[in-house]
C-alpha cells in the first residue's frame, strides 16, 4: 500500500467514519487477496473518499490526466498527492493515449491490486444512473479478474456539486457491495462487452435503487471526477 494512502487510512478514514458513520453492506464480497475491478455509480467526488474509507485494502482510482500535468504549485501538489495515492491517469482525449490507463491498470490487477472505475464516465448530473461504458468489462476480461459492483447512496447530498468538502449531518451515507461478477471466458468483442456492461449496470442499479437512463451521461465541462476510458 502506498505510503500516502496508508497515512490517509490512519487519519482521514477514521475522521470520516466518526463524522458520517457510513453504513456498509456486503463487505464480505470484497476479496481479501487478489485483483478485482470495483465498478460503481458516481454521484459525487466524495465517492472515492468513502469507498477508500470502508475498504481495508488499497484502491487504485482512475483520475483524469490533467491532475498529473497541472502547472505551478497547485499542479505539482495535485500530482504529488495522486501519485502518492497510487492513482492511475486517464487521458480523456481518446485514441492510443486513452489506452495508457489500461496499460497501467492491467498489470496492477494481475499483481493483485484493486482498481476502481466509474462506468458512467462522469458524475451523474441528476442522481440517476446512466448507461455504462465498457471499460470495466474490458479490464476484467483482459486481467482475468472479477468485477465487484458498488452502490453509493447519499454522497451527492453530503458533498453536492460545487462543495469543496463533505458536510457532516447532511446525509446518511451507505456503501453497498454486490456479489462478484465473473466474466472469465467471455469473448471481448464489442457486442459481448456491451452485454456484460449492461449486466453490470443492472447489478449496480439493484444496489442503489436509482432510476436508470439508457443513454450516456452528458459530460461536464470541468468535471473533477475520475472516469472510465
Amino acid at each position: 500500500m502506498p505510503l500516502l494512502y496508508t497515512i490517509g487510512k490512519l487519519t482521514v478514514a477514521p475522521a470520516l467514519r466518526l463524522a458520517f458513520r457510513p453504513t456498509v453492506e456486503g463487505l464480505e464480497h470484497v476479496p481479501e487477496t487478489g485483483g478485482a475491478v470495483f465498478a460503481g455509480n458516481h454521484l459525487s467526488v466524495a465517492d472515492e473518499l468513502f469507498l477508500g474509507t470502508v475498504v481495508p485494502r488499497h484502491l487504485a482510482f482512475w483520475a483524469k490526466s490533467e491532475y498529473f500535468t497541472g502547472a505551478g504549485v497547485k499542479g505539482a501538489f495535485s500530482k504529488f498527492v495522486l501519485t502518492g495515492l497510487g492513482a492511475i491517469p486517464v487521458e480523456r482525449a481518446g485514441g492510443r493515449a486513452a489506452l495508457s490507463a489500461f496499460d497501467a491498470a492491467i498489470p496492477a490487477l494481475k499483481g493483485g491490486d484493486l482498481v476502481v472505475v466509474y462506468p458512467e464516465g462522469t458524475r451523474s448530473p441528476d442522481g440517476k444512473l446512466y448507461r455504462g461504458r465498457t471499460g470495466a468489462a474490458r479490464l476484467a476480461i483482459s486481467a482475468g479478474v472479477p468485477i465487484i459492483p458498488v452502490g453509493m447512496i447519499g454522497t451527492d447530498k453530503a458533498q453536492p456539486i460545487g462543495a469543496r468538502v463533505p458536510r457532516p449531518g447532511t446525509a446518511k451515507i451507505t456503501v453497498r457491495f454486490g456479489k462478484p461478477l465473473d466474466f472469465t471466458g467471455r469473448p471481448d468483442d464489442r457486442t459481448s462487452l456491451r452485454q456484460m456492461t449492461d449486466e453490470l449496470m443492472s447489478e449496480i442499479q439493484k444496489l442503489t435503487g436509482q432510476e436508470y437512463v439508457a443513454r450516456y451521461a452528458p459530460p461536464r465541462a470541468h468535471s473533477d471526477s475520475t472516469g472510465d476510458a
